[in-house]
């Protein structure tokens, strides 16, 4: 029986993985520098976290969740994001004892029943921060500007960041309110899925990417002008911050993003040159989730990127990431006298930092080189019967295919030397 991964997952083989590892080496420092620090939480929680967090009528907890019962008889669901889950471990933990506000971030795998396309997949993974315990609208903007700051680092520049105040629990209800009965007015002209979005979550409407949808959409009433002053001030001094650190915006009154715990600031960035999927990360404030899963009052605010993603955009822009081609050295050996000599200076270099590969397959010379140029060796050591007489090794440039000869005794420096400057 032959089989397949599943649909909507795939394998990262490298050299593709060697570019995951290189993001997640740069988030992980990048990060640091902002003083967020790593959490882990579990890849799956108990389904009522979702359903409580994240809302159940949104189409997350309605279509998309990978949902089981155990053993024991329990629900349980592999997470769809990571930001229930983090405030469910910080509330569970007790760290609202430290001193605030607490940053985390992450990186890991999440689940979502979607239908695979570019860029989505059902098994896909984010990287993501959590600000937690602070209102300050001068850490929403440094959310942002971190998120844009990781981006730029990759080489995206071509970005546009879209923003917007989504209202808190005092004005926000009022201005559902007058968007319903807006709709309601217009109801023929949506589709059906807007129709039954309608009475269920209407703030999802100005989600459709239906064109007859988006007419009606234009001429909706805006949550911008519908704010009470407290959002209104907040969202003011966000955009205040973000214009100190010179960081431009789109104030877009349509975006809502798609989950229901976002208080006050929303954001997307999107990258120009992908098209229809151009969103490359978004996210807000989200002060009421805590106490909506069972927890005291405490205001947060984070962001989440797909990797997929990023790496899409990264692609799109011919954006070629400073990974190893592949490995410095190759040792070629002529028989098994020379083989045992090599396997002993084969550990010898990679403990002092070279990436170096032997031959395992007994083969010719010839098929020993050219493994070495297919692993695109900087360069191989030769050692067979001759050069272990007179206690040396030989060294081809696998570019300019000069050799020179090496006392063994010499060679880990001369190899030093010979990599950084590439001097044969």
């Amino acid at each position: 029986m032959k089989f397949n991964a599943p649909r909507g997952t795939n394998d990262i083989l490298p050299p593709d993985s060697l570019k995951w590892q290189y993001i997640e080496q740069k988030t992980h420092q990048l990060f640091s520098n902002y003083n967020y620090q790593e959490i882990r939480t579990p890849i799956f929680e108990y389904t009522e976290l979702f359903q409580r967090g994240i809302g159940e009528v949104t189409d997350i907890v309605e279509k998309e969740m990978y949902t089981f019962t155990d053993k024991g008889d329990r629900s349980i669901t592999l997470r769809p994001e990571g930001t229930a889950s983090v405030m469910r471990s910080f509330m569970e933990n007790k760290i609202y004892g430290q001193a605030q506000p607490t940053k985390f971030y992450y990186l890991g795998p999440m689940f979502r029943y979607e239908r695979p396309q570019s860029g989505r997949f059902r098994q896909f993974h984010q990287l993501g921060v959590e600000a937690l315990g602070s209102n300050d609208p001068a850490l929403d903007a440094e959310i942002i500007s971190l998120g844009l700051r990781l981006l730029q680092d990759f080489g995206l520049n071509d970005l546009t960041l879209h923003l917007n105040s989504v209202g808190c629990s005092e004005c926000r209800p009022a201005y559902v309110e007058k968007l319903k009965n807006y709709l309601l007015a217009h109801r023929a002209e949506l589709c059906e899925n807007c129709q039954q979005r309608i009475e269920r979550n209407p703030l999802r409407v100005l989600d459709c990417k239906n064109e007859a949808c988006q007419e009606v959409i234009a001429e909706a009433p805006k949550i911008t002008e519908n704010l009470c002053s407290d959002c209104a001030d907040h969202f003011s001094d966000v955009k205040k911050y973000l214009e100190l650190v010179e960081i431009d915006y789109f104030v877009n009154p349509l975006l809502v993003r798609g989950l229901d715990y976002y208080t006050n600031t929303a954001f997307e960035i999107k990258d120009n040159a992908l098209g229809a999927q151009d969103t490359v990360f978004g996210g807000g404030r989200y002060n009421g989730l805590a106490e909506e899963i069972g927890g005291r009052s405490l205001p947060g605010i984070g962001f989440a990127l797909g990797i997929e993603r990023l790496l899409l955009s990264l692609e799109a822009k011919d954006i070629e990431l400073p990974i190893p081609a592949g490995v410095d050295l190759y040792i070629t050996v002529i028989g098994e006298k020379a083989k045992r000599k090599a396997f002993k200076l084969l550990d010898q270099l990679r403990n002092n930092g070279f990436r170096t590969e032997i031959d395992y397959l007994g083969r010719s010379v010839g098929s020993q080189m050219k493994s070495a140029d297919r692993m695109q060796a900087e360069f191989t050591i030769i050692l067979g019967e001759d050069e272990l007489n007179k206690d040396s090794a030989t060294i081809r440039n696998m570019k300019t295919g000069t050799e020179i000869e090496i006392k063994l005794s010499n060679l880990l420096t001369e190899m030093k030397q010979l990599v950084d400057k590439e001097d044969l």
